[in-house]
C-alpha cells in the first residue's frame, strides 16, 4: 500500500490487539492526542463501536493495528468490510524505546498510531480471505500431524528398548512401518497392573496412534496437493519445487501477493538476500540474512540442494563459480537469491475482482 501523508485535520487510529479486548488511541495529522484511548471488546459489536468512535473524531485517515494475522484478524476483516485503510503495524521493541516510555495498552496502542504518521515499520496485511489462506490451515494440521507422528515414533522405539526381551528381539530388528503393524496388534489381554500387560497395551496403543496420523497426513497432504496446483500451477511444476515448497511460498505471501512490490522484497521476506557485513579493508563483503521467513527460507534451501545435485544449470553453475573461489556456502546463498527471484515471478496476482472494494 503506498504510503500517504495524512493531512492535519485527518484522524490516526492506532490499536493494540489482545484476545479478549483491544485499546485503540487516535492522533491527528499533527501528532496531536484526538481523544482519550478506548478499550473495546474483540466482537463484532465492540469493532463497530470503535469505528463509529473514530468517525465521530473526525475524517479518518488509517488504521494501524497491531497483530492483522492474530488477534488483530477480526478487527482488520472488519475494517476491509468497510472499505477502511488498514496498515499492520509492528510490536514495539523489547529494549530501548520500551525502557523509556514504559508499557501499558495504551501506550502501545499510541504507539501504533504514531508508527502511521511516520511511515515506519508498517506492511500491508494479508487479507486471509482467499484459497491460500485455506492451504495455511490445512498445512497446519498436517505439520503438527507429522510431528506428532514422528513423536509418536521415537517414543515407541524408545519403549521397545526397555521391553521384555522375548518381546524385544522379536520386533525391534522390524522395518518402521513393519514394527508399527507388529505393535499395534500386541494382545495386552490382562491386568495392566502387570507390567508385562502394560508394555504390551503402551506399545499397542503408540502403534494405532502412528497408523492413525499416517491416514491422516495422507488426507491432509491430498487437500494441500490440490489447492496449490489449483493457485500456482507454474510455480509446483517448477524444478525442484514441491508441493510443499511451494504451500510455504503461498503461505508467506499471502492471497494478495501484490502487497509484496518486487522481487527485492520478497527475498528479503524469505531471508535470502545479502546483508553488507564489510567495514575498512572487508568492505564490500556479505553475509547470509538470518531474518524473514524461517519456513520459506528452508525451501529456498531444499530447492537449491535438489538443483545442485540434478539440475544441469544449476550444475554448472556451481562448477564455474567454484572455479571463481567461492565457498560453498556463498554458492548457495547466490542460489537462494536467484530462486527467490524466479519464484516471485511464478506466485499468483489476485484479479481486482477478488479484492476489497472501499465503501
Amino acid at each position: 500500500m503506498p504510503s500517504v501523508s495524512p493531512k492535519p485535520t485527518e484522524i490516526i487510529v492506532g490499536v493494540d490487539t489482545h484476545k479478549h479486548q483491544h485499546v485503540a488511541f487516535a492522533i491527528d495529522g499533527l501528532g496531536r492526542v484526538a481523544a482519550e484511548p478506548i478499550t473495546i471488546p474483540a466482537t463484532g459489536a465492540g469493532y463497530a463501536q470503535l469505528l463509529a468512535w473514530a468517525d465521530a473524531l473526525g475524517t479518518v485517515h488509517a488504521f494501524g493495528v497491531e497483530g492483522c494475522g492474530s488477534y488483530g484478524i477480526g478487527l482488520a476483516r472488519f475494517l476491509r468490510r468497510n472499505g477502511r485503510r488498514l496498515q499492520e503495524v509492528a510490536r514495539p521493541v523489547r529494549r530501548g524505546e520500551r525502557r523509556k516510555s514504559g508499557k501499558s495498552d495504551a501506550i502501545d496502542a499510541e504507539h501504533a498510531a504514531r508508527t502511521i504518521l511516520t511511515s515506519t515499520g508498517t506492511a500491508t496485511p494479508k487479507l486471509a480471505n482467499g484459497p491460500v489462506e485455506a492451504l495455511r490451515l490445512i498445512k497446519i494440521a498436517r505439520d503438527t500431524a507429522v510431528k506428532a507422528q514422528s513423536m509418536t515414533m521415537i517414543t515407541l522405539k524408545a519403549m521397545v528398548v526397555t521391553a521384555p526381551s522375548g518381546l524385544r528381539e522379536r520386533i525391534e530388528p522390524l522395518s518402521n512401518r513393519q514394527l508399527v503393524l507388529a505393535c499395534s496388534a500386541l494382545d495386552s489381554s490382562g491386568a495392566v497392573s502387570d507390567p508385562e500387560v502394560a508394555v504390551r497395551y503402551a506399545l499397542g496403543a503408540l502403534g494405532r496412534r502412528w497408523l492413525q496420523l499416517h491416514e491422516e497426513i495422507k488426507t491432509h497432504t491430498a487437500h494441500l496437493k490440490e489447492l496449490t496446483r489449483a493457485s500456482a500451477p507454474e510455480l509446483v511444476n517448477t524444478f525442484g519445487v514441491g508441493f510443499d515448497s511451494a504451500a510455504e511460498f503461498l503461505i508467506a505471501a499471502g492471497d494478495n501477493a501484490d502487497r509484496i512490490r518486487s522481487e527485492a522484497a520478497f527475498a528479503k521476506l524469505c531471508g535470502a538476500c545479502p546483508i553488507p557485513a564489510g567495514s575498512g579493508m572487508t568492505n564490500g563483503r556479505h553475509r547470509l540474512n538470518r531474518g524473514g521467513n524461517r519456513q520459506a527460507n528452508a525451501s529456498l534451501y531444499r530447492i537449491v540442494i535438489v538443483r545442485m545435485r540434478w539440475h544441469p544449470a544449476t550444475m554448472a553453475y556451481v562448477e564455474r563459480r567454484t572455479a571463481e573461489g567461492l565457498s560453498k556456502k556463498e554458492i548457495i546463498r547466490c542460489l537462494k537469491r536467484f530462486v527467490a527471484r524466479e519464484i516471485y515471478r511464478l506466485l499468483p496476482r489476485p484479479s481486482s475482482a477478488s479484492l476489497p472494494k472501499a465503501a
